[in-house]
């Protein structure tokens, strides 16, 4: 026996709490201008009905033998009415566009605000291309819904209304016949909207896909061009659009039953007026002439236009709280990270930064860090080495708070961190990553992106301190390209490292931060970062350990674990991990060289 599929309710309880979350946000602040749009619909409504009534006497003086002087006048004003109509139909869409939009800014700007608060490990999990598909395409069709959809619909359903009690009011009999198809619209209606919904859902989640993997393709082209993989990309992307094309085609193919099915009830409604509109003419029992039924006939076609756009409506209403549902998810996100109640910025930043007994891992069976102690001196510079996954980088992020710690304390100045407002803690810390973000502006501007408020000396001076001031004046305001894809990787950090000397923070992290550059270029920077560092608490993380020979003191991450501390002489004179690693790099730079 075949399952039957229940049809939920054309507004589901969270529908309910989507719709008044988003009415009273970012609707109810314009109840003004709401007010004025109703005003005006509503008067379109009422044009209708007058057309309705001016037509009715119209016929009667054509057919009663009336004076060409009456007629004139009620042409006259029909043509004012819909003078008036055409002037409403421009102001309208004007106005809600204005609403609508404004809404949706309001919405997208709440919605950046919301992101910008959520913890790293929510952009860790989660695509860009899902933020992406909210932020630009989900909320572009929301607006468009809205500013447009929403007001036409109220328009025709106003209309229907006022149009139809006009016409129970002069042939109530007539109009019951007419509503005898009601249970079927509604019933089509019912089921149209189940299946919209469903389809909307898979085709939101399709595009979503599709949108990671256009990103991962071009993010990817110099490893798709030289592995040959283009026609691996070209099948890969060429699915997922097969697979939209087919969802889409099941999306419209439901929402196309809606009119053809409106149309067959008009059919049916009007061949019932008709038959028995003719009939009551025709019978002289009843007070009804040929100007009533011609009235009540271009009554309905004026009341079932509308209406079966108000039926297609709730159709595409159904797509539409999908689009709301996925938008509104994000605002139920909160972030762990934030500052406590009584959170200060009453530290001083030159102070030890201390693990004590700290527990971290990334997930909860395969804890990373399980009592780990370390002090990272004020004011000296500490290198922490050891091989990829050790928790090198780790350990920078738990500083900056971008992960809690999940036992234990890290403390600065004797405060346990998370004590601290976040965004104190933060801006306590210049940072040189090997990963930076660069954007597709000139190199100065991606300079000033620390700084905004920075002068133009300051810029400079941090350009010359970096070593890229002359490659600034190459290049002057040329764009870099998307992600800096025109720049070096040597040219990419050189750039954070200007960054790091215009923000001048009393802590200053270096993760990787001469990993991209030749030998010559390394040894100007590193002397530029000595310079940055210089009197602040330095942290350096780096796989050459060449450069951390010059530290005051040095921890060995292995797997989580610290295995050895100390100096650089201290350490190699111990024989131990340190002193194979230190000695593995150099014998292979010497290579290297002789390669060379």
């Amino acid at each position: 026996m075949a399952k039957t599929r229940k049809k939920g309710p054309l507004f589901t309880p969270v529908d309910k709490v989507n719709i008044g979350w988003f009415f009273r946000k970012y609707l109810r602040p314009k109840l003004g201008w709401l007010g004025l749009i109703f005003v005006l619909i509503l008067a379109q409504g009422v044009v209708y009905q007058q057309f309705l009534a001016m037509t009715e006497e119209g016929l009667r003086v054509i057919f009663d033998s009336g004076t060409i002087r009456e007629l004139l006048i009620i042409c006259a004003m029909v043509f004012g009415l819909f003078t008036f109509r055409a002037v409403t139909s421009y102001v309208v869409p004007r106005v809600s566009a204005i609403v609508a939009n404004d809404a949706i800014y309001q919405m997208r700007r709440d919605l950046i605000a919301r992101l910008m608060r959520l913890d790293l490990a929510f952009f860790e999990r989660t695509p860009s291309s899902e933020v992406i598909l909210r932020l630009y395409r989900q909320a572009d069709q929301l607006g468009l819904f809205i500013g447009q959809s929403t007001v036409n619909a109220a328009r025709d359903a106003l209309t229907v209304i006022i149009v139809s009690a006009w016409l129970i009011w002069q042939q109530p009999f007539l109009f019951g016949v007419s509503i005898l198809v009601m249970p079927v619209i509604i019933g089509i209606m019912l089921v149209t909207s189940h299946f919209v919904k469903k389809f909307q859902q898979s085709a939101e989640d399709s595009f979503g896909a599709y949108i990671n993997d256009i990103e991962e393709m071009t993010g990817g082209m110099r490893t798709v061009k030289i592995a040959g993989q283009e026609e691996v990309e070209q099948a890969r992307l060429t699915e997922a659009t097969g697979l939209i094309k087919r969802l889409l085609i099941r999306l419209q193919t439901a929402q196309a039953v809606v009119m053809p099915t409106l149309d067959m009830a008009s059919a049916i409604v009007y061949m019932l007026v008709i038959g028995i509109g003719g009939y009551i003419v025709l019978d002289p029992a009843y007070d009804v002439d040929g100007a009533d039924i011609v009235t009540f006939l271009l009554g309905l076609v004026i009341v079932f236009d509308p209406a079966r756009r108000v039926a297609q409506f709730f159709v595409t209403l159904q797509a539409n709280l999908i689009l709301l549902g996925s938008i509104r998810d994000y605002y139920t996100l909160e972030p762990t990270i934030k500052d406590a109640p009584d959170a200060t910025d009453d530290f001083d930043p030159r102070g030890d930064l201390v693990f004590e007994d700290v527990t971290f891992g990334y997930s909860d069976d395969q804890p990373l860090f399980h009592g780990l102690n370390l002090t990272l001196t004020g004011g000296k510079t500490t290198a922490i080495v050891g091989s990829t996954g050790s928790g090198k980088t780790t350990i920078l992020s738990l500083l900056a708070r971008l992960y809690e710690v999940q036992g234990g304390a890290i403390t600065l100045d004797g405060k346990d961190i998370r004590s601290l407002k976040v965004r104190a803690l933060r801006n306590s810390f210049s940072v040189v990553a090997q990963d930076i973000v660069i954007f597709n502006k000139s190199i100065w501007e991606n300079i000033r992106y620390i700084r905004p408020d920075a002068t133009e000396d300051e810029i400079w001076e941090a350009a010359e301190n970096a070593e890229i001031a002359d490659l600034i004046r190459r290049r002057g305001d040329a764009p870099v390209g998307p992600k800096g894809a025109q720049l070096s990787g040597g040219q990419k950090q050189r750039i954070a490292i200007a960054r790091a000397f215009l923000r001048d923070a009393p802590i200053v992290i270096l993760d990787e931060a001469t990993s991209a550059l030749d030998q010559q270029t390394e040894d100007r920077i590193t002397r530029a970062l000595a310079r940055l560092g210089d009197g602040k608490t330095t942290i350096t993380v780096a796989h050459r350990m060449s450069t951390v020979k010059a530290a005051d003191q040095i921890y060995v991450l292995e797997s989580g674990k610290l295995v050895e501390q100390g100096t650089h002489a201290t350490l190699i004179a111990q024989g131990g991990l340190y002193a194979t690693m230190f000695t593995a790099q150099r014998d292979g730079f010497d290579r290297e060289k002789a390669d060379d």
